[in-house]
């Protein structure tokens, strides 16, 4: 398949298609607020090569300004609409931005960039007026990757993504606890029945964890990864799940 991924962390990845490095929700630290870095170590500089930056919501853990302060200056960075008005430092980047709402779609060299609808409460405080709404993106050149950001699974996801060859799924978070909006491992492998991609990789796990709570509850902490690949064998066994430490990367390989 002619895309490669690599995952750095949590949501953070590198799309490479066509040529074109496409980077997804980049958190480049040890520590966030209560939060700290359990596996693997923080990403190394050549994360922060990118073509774009794509950004699915304005939640602290996807919308990290240090770590886009790391992004070269020039670089296009794709937010939801509203993500200036709620975060002013954005304005402060050397990045231009473009706002986008789902059905949006952004050359990016020879690929395309299109927004999606998300399951997920995308505003970056839980009170106040600005409202940003959550977004996937696909992103189209000789393979469809469909990033899903941060969401829940709902009905019109397979029809509004479309067919896509590669899905990059969050399957846990950074506690033991998952509500509304979120896909954990069961309901991440519902979504593969119904999107059908080539193959997958979960993402949106096992990276940052409360600190103190790792001596806890460490089973809730690295079972994510494994669960979704027993339960996709189960209920998708067409699709080829590749499950990647930190750091490391896959050229795809759909199931045959």
């Amino acid at each position: 398949m002619p895309v490669e991924v690599t995952w750095w962390g949590h949501a953070t990845c590198t799309v490479e298609d066509s040529g074109v490095r496409v980077l997804t929700d980049p958190l480049f630290v040890r520590r966030l607020a209560h939060l700290r870095r359990r596996r693997g170590a923080v990403p190394p500089p050549e994360a922060a090569v990118a073509d774009a930056v794509l950004v699915s919501h304005l939640h602290s853990d996807h919308l990290h300004l240090p770590s886009l302060a790391r992004i070269a200056p020039g670089t296009p960075l794709i937010v939801p609409e509203g993500a200036t008005r709620s975060v002013p430092g954005l304005k402060r980047l050397r990045l231009p931005v473009t706002e986008v709402l789902p059905g949006d779609e952004v050359p990016v060299g020879d690929v395309v960039v299109r927004a999606v609808s998300a399951l997920h409460d995308g505003r970056r405080l839980p009170v106040g007026p600005h409202r940003s709404p959550a977004l996937g993106y696909v992103i189209t050149g000789e393979a469809r990757t469909y990033f899903a950001g941060d969401t829940g699974l709902f009905d019109s996801m397979a029809d509004e993504v479309g067919p896509v060859d590669v899905a990059l799924l969050p399957v846990g978070g950074w506690g033991p606890y998952l509500g509304h909006g979120h896909l954990d491992a069961h309901r991440a492998a519902e979504a593969l029945v119904a999107l059908a991609p080539g193959a997958a990789v979960p993402v949106h796990y096992g990276t940052y964890w409360p600190i103190g709570l790792d001596g806890v509850r460490p089973h809730e902490f690295y079972a994510p990864g494994e669960e979704f690949l027993r339960k996709a064998a189960r209920i998708a066994p067409k699709v080829a799940v590749h499950r990647l430490g930190h750091g490391e990367r896959v050229r795809p390989e759909a199931r045959r």
